[in-house]
C-alpha cells in the first residue's frame, strides 16, 4: 500500500481552532515548540493562540496551489510530511522551485517525493514514438517535494526545491 504524503499550508487560528479544539489536523508553532494536534484533540494550556503560527492539513494533491504560476515560488509556509511519518520538508513564503516537465509518447517517473536528485542523476525518462529513451537530468542539485500528475495528465511536472536557497 503506497502512503501519500501529508501537507500543512499556513493558516489562520480560526481555521484551526475553536473553543480551544482542534477543528482540523494541524500543527501548532510558538517559539521554539511544535504541536500536533488531531481533529478535536483539546489545545495545551502553554499555547498563545496570539503568538502562535498555525499550520492545517490540507490535501496535498493541491501543493500547486501554493505556487505562484509566473514566479515559481512558495505563496506560504508549508510543511510536507513524508510517508515515513519521520522525514519532513519545510518550504518558506518566497522558497524558488525549480519547475521540470517531462513530455514525451510515454513519460515515466524515476524519482519519487522526498528523493535528493543531483544534476548528474535522471529524475525522469522518455520515450519517443521511435522508441528512443531520454533521461532528464535537472539543472541544479535539489530535492522532489511534488510531482504533478493531475493536471497536465500525461505528462508530469516535477517541483524541486534547491540546494542552494
Amino acid at each position: 500500500m503506497e502512503k501519500v504524503p501529508r501537507l500543512f499550508v499556513e493558516s489562520t487560528a480560526e481555521e484551526c481552532v475553536e473553543n480551544d479544539k482542534a477543528k482540523v489536523d494541524c500543527i501548532i508553532i510558538q517559539e521554539n515548540v511544535e504541536v500536533r494536534l488531531k481533529k478535536e484533540e483539546k489545545l495545551p494550556a502553554f499555547i498563545d493562540v496570539k503568538k502562535a503560527k498555525f499550520m492545517k492539513k490540507e490535501v496535498y494533491d493541491r501543493f500547486h496551489f501554493y505556487v505562484d504560476k509566473y514566479e515559481h515560488r512558495m505563496v506560504c509556509d508549508v510543511i510536507i510530511v513524508l510517508p515515513d511519518r519521520r522525514t519532513e520538508i519545510r518550504l518558506y513564503k518566497g522558497d524558488e522551485l525549480m519547475l521540470l516537465p517531462v513530455e514525451g509518447y510515454v513519460s515515466s517517473i524515476i524519482a519519487e517525493v522526498g528523493n535528493r536528485v543531483r544534476k548528474s542523476d535522471a529524475f525522469a525518462a522518455i520515450t519517443t514514438k521511435k522508441g528512443e529513451v531520454h533521461y532528464l537530468k535537472p539543472p541544479r542539485n535539489g530535492t522532489v517535494v511534488y510531482i504533478d500528475e493531475f493536471s497536465n495528465r500525461p505528462h508530469y511536472v516535477y517541483y524541486l526545491l534547491p540546494e542552494e536557497r
